[in-house]
């Protein structure tokens, strides 16, 4: 299987990369962590202008029409320099599910960034599976009344338009009987607590008590959103495996980096065979998840019988092969790897948060056999 950049796509991952090098070292990012927002409005602001945040987006709606490739090289790119700017929370998943269910107005407020959504998918007891949802709403003439309980928001802390997913009909779990809201949180009031997690990523858990909204707030159709649901699941999951490789690729070139300055016995402990072989094992396990992404990518556009598996594959194997580069360059960096002075540490963490959303490597997995082998 061949996989080559275009000409455009070359341009667009040199530019993003470019624009991180020079604009957003670790000090810089340290320092943002730390705001009430969490992240830079000027670097939104400037995505916006450059384009970023219309890549996945048709052209009709005032997008650049790319493709999920496109998207990954992004993201990729934001993983070598853990942007925190919420792309993946607000383009990816919000946006995402707004495009696919027509709410055209509000996309285009998203794509020129002026606009902060979040998806509201979790619930406690859903762990990390999106379609068991206990959130209902039930009707009350001419709006709808919600209660229930998401967490671990990402971007809900600041949002203003809150994507939702609630039961409208049927069990927890079932796939029939979802429904999608789009809520403005400057017409609704909400119970919200905001958590920071261990990569410095700001997050929500969102309460609703009896929350009245109007009816139109419905993206899509009513009990159909399992299907928005579903290839938006698929579309996170490669966002975030192109991430999660992006961030390898620096944690294997720093830890070579490192092997050949660091001293011990009087030679470079980079020169010591053991050490070698690890750091290979390192390069290998980077490669291997670069591949498995590739695929995924080009099922994805091609087969959408086989691209389910494929994807829960690609994010399960992933998610084995971050453990090992993370713990290794750790490890190989000796104590120093875990301080919060060095980022190493910190690209480890944000390695461990990417490989709990949308399914962590057993959780994939599951999904893996359940798409290969259902009705075998």
């Amino acid at each position: 299987m061949e996989f080559e950049l275009s000409e455009e796509q070359t341009l667009l991952k040199d530019s993003v990369g470019k624009y991180l090098a020079d604009n957003y070292d670790f000090k810089s990012r340290q320092e943002l962590v730390n705001t009430a927002l969490g992240y830079s409005a000027e670097h939104w602001n400037n995505f916006a202008e450059f384009g970023w945040l219309s890549v996945p987006f048709d052209e009709a709606v005032g997008g650049f029409g790319g493709r999920i490739e496109d998207t990954a090289l992004i993201c990729e790119q934001f993983g070598r320099s853990l942007v925190l700017e919420p792309f993946l929370a607000n383009i990816v998943l919000a946006g995402g599910i707004l495009a696919l269910g027509g709410k055209n107005d509000l996309l285009a407020q998203v794509i020129s960034g002026d606009v902060q959504c979040a998806f509201a998918g979790l619930e406690r007891q859903s762990r990390q599976d999106l379609f068991d949802i206990k959130t209902t709403v039930t009707d009350k003439e001419e709006k709808y009344v919600i209660n229930g309980e998401k967490t671990l928001v990402q971007n809900g802390s600041v949002a203003r338009y809150i994507v939702l997913t609630t039961r409208t009909a049927g069990e927890s779990r079932e796939s029939g009987g979802i429904t999608l809201l789009c809520l403005d949180t400057e017409q609704v009031e909400l119970d919200s607590t905001n958590v920071s997690l261990m990569d410095g990523s700001k997050v929500a858990n969102l309460r609703f008590d009896n929350v009245e909204v109007s009816k139109e707030t419905v993206i899509g159709e009513v009990h159909g959103g399992a299907e928005i649901l579903s290839k938006i699941l698929l579309e996170a999951r490669i966002a975030a495996g192109a991430e999660m490789v992006g961030i390898m690729d620096v944690l294997r070139d720093k830890t070579v980096e490192y092997s050949r300055t660091r001293k011990q016995f009087g030679v470079a402990i980079g020169s010591f065979q053991a050490l070698q072989h690890r750091m290979v094992e390192m390069f290998m396990a980077a490669e291997t998840s670069r591949s498995m992404l590739y695929r995924a990518i080009c099922e994805y556009q091609q087969d959408e019988d086989t691209a389910p598996a494929t994807i829960a594959a690609m994010k399960s194997l992933v998610g084995q092969k971050a453990r090992l580069i993370g713990e290794e360059a750790i490890q190989l960096h000796g104590g120093m790897g875990m301080t919060d002075e060095l980022d190493i540490g910190h690209y480890v963490k944000r390695l461990m948060v990417l490989n709990h959303l949308f399914g962590d490597v057993d959780a994939t997995y599951r999904d893996f056999c359940k798409a290969s082998y259902a009705g075998a």
